[in-house]
This record gives C-alpha cells, sequence and structure tokens, in this order.
C-alpha cells in the first residue's frame, strides 16, 4: 500500500459509496476560517503529541489517540487521508502516529491545502463527527518503526546510517555521529506543493548514500520532521528505516556524543 496519494485520487474517492475519512490537522482557526477539504474532520497538530516538558513531541499515548479519533469519528477499519498546509509535515506525524497505534489504512495527501484548492472544491464551517469507540491496537516493539536511543547505539555499531532531517546550521551545531543531511523540504516541489517527481527523489537521495539496501535511522529534533521523511522512503519502497522519536532533543539530554561543524558536500 502507497502511503501517499494523489489530490485525484483523492477526488475521485471522494465520489464513491465508500470515501476515505479526511483528516485536517491545521489549527482549528484555519480548519473553518480559511476552509478544508469536503468532508474533512479537524484534528490540530498540537493534539496527538504530547506537549508535557518531559517529552516534547512525543506520542500521545494510545488511550488519548484512541479518543481523539473517537471524537473524530473514525473506525479502525476506515481508510484515513490527512493534510495539512504545510507539504504534509505535520500530517505525516499523524500518519505515523496513527501507524504506530496500528491503524492499518492511513494516507499522506501529496501537496497540502494550498494545492488541493486550485484544483478542487473546499468547504468552510466545522464538520460535527458522530463518535464512535476508537480501539488502538499498538504495533508490537519488533513491528514498530521507533527505536530509542539504546537501540541507536546499536544501530551505530552494526554501521547503520544516520539520516537528519533539518536546516544545515541546525545540523552544524550538532548532529549523531556519522549523520549524513536531507533536509526534509528537499524531497518538496515549490510549485506543486507535492513531493518531486520519483527519479528525481531517487537521484537525491543516492547522492547522500541513502539508499534501499541500508539500514537507515531518522532523527530530527522532536520528530515532526523525520515523519514527513519516513513516509516518503516508505513511498518509495525503503524497507529498513527506523524512526528515532526521541531524536537530538533526547539524545543531547542523555549526554550522547555529537559532531560539530560544517557540512560537507553530500549534507550541504
Amino acid at each position: 500500500m502507497d502511503p501517499i496519494v494523489s489530490r485525484d485520487w483523492l477526488a475521485t474517492r471522494l465520489e464513491t459509496d465508500d470515501p476515505p475519512r479526511i483528516v485536517d490537522v491545521r489549527e482549528s482557526w484555519e480548519y473553518e476560517g480559511i476552509g478544508h477539504l469536503p468532508g474533512a474532520v479537524n484534528v490540530p497538530f498540537d493534539r496527538f503529541r504530547d506537549e508535557g516538558d518531559d517529552a516534547p513531541g512525543m506520542l500521545p499515548g494510545s488511550e488519548a489517540f484512541g479518543e481523539l479519533l473517537s471524537e473524530a469519528g473514525i473506525e479502525a477499519d476506515d481508510t484515513i487521508v490527512a493534510y495539512d498546509d504545510t507539504h504534509g509535515v505535520f500530517a505525516a506525524r499523524f500518519l505515523v502516529t496513527a501507524l504506530v497505534y496500528g491503524h492499518e489504512d492511513v494516507r499522506l495527501l501529496s501537496g497540502d491545502y494550498s494545492a488541493w484548492s486550485r484544483e478542487h472544491p473546499t468547504e468552510s464551517g466545522a464538520v460535527e463527527p458522530e463518535a464512535t469507540e476508537y480501539e488502538p491496537t499498538p504495533l508490537p516493539s519488533e513491528e514498530s518503526p521507533l527505536i530509542d536511543r539504546a537501540g541507536v547505539e546499536a544501530a551505530l555499531d552494526r554501521g547503520a546510517l544516520l539520516v537528519d532531517t533539518r536546516e544545515e546550521f541546525e545540523f552544524e551545531e550538532a548532529r549523531l555521529p556519522g549523520a549524513v543531511r536531507l533536509d526534509w523540504r528537499t524531497v518538496v516541489d515549490d510549485e506543486s506543493r507535492g513531493l518531486k517527481p520519483r527519479e528525481e527523489l531517487e537521484a537525491l537521495l543516492a547522492e547522500r548514500g541513502i539508499t534501499p539496501d541500508r539500514e537507515i535511522v531518522l532523527y530530527c529534533n522532536t520528530a515532526r520532521r523525520i515523519s514527513h521523511t519516513y513516509v516518503v522512503l516508505s513511498h518509495l519502497g525503503y524497507e529498513d528505516v527506523a524512526f528515532y522519536e526521541g531524536s537530538l532533543t533526547e539524545w543531547l539530554a542523555a549526554d550522547g556524543r555529537v559532531e560539530t561543524g560544517e557540512a560537507d558536500d553530500r549534507t550541504k
């Protein structure tokens, strides 16, 4: 199953008797005031991550996520398509969260609200769904893409490739040992607001040594930006990709070893 769907695919599916459930992860004022996709429910980004001081940006917990999807009127067997208006980076975090908590069919809209609104109709006001009783079924650890700090250390010992999805100045200030940089925005086409063509994506990944035969560990600061990269790599068929949710924030708090300094040609 491809985790990324086109706008035309979604527009066609919305005309069927069994349309996907659409989740808009923008803030409520954007959703209601600017407009949203037809039938979309609003699940703001800050509601599906832990905002506590001890775990900024981490998963909200399966019970909290279940309550959130229940409020949104979502069933466990629904096809979900998530979107935002920031090239999909916030919606990708929703997708990864749903996958970790056992939702099998969740997709990311290629592009975002702005891209959709150029070609397809939108609505305003809030959709009030009928509540469900959503029961998450979190993936067992051996099936989950999540990896903890000890797992990252073990992956380093095995020769895994660490991929930093942050900006260049962040990378130069501190990065995990041996990491290469892939700014998550590099894969997005500025004009279409969706992904660049597959051939172009494969080429830019190969330039950095990010190839499907490698064990890959993704990190950023608080797991938002790696969500988009994780979904893109899944879309391209990469199978051995780990998601370091604690990212550099946790690594530094634990006094993990880092590298600093100017990026080389592969990481600029």
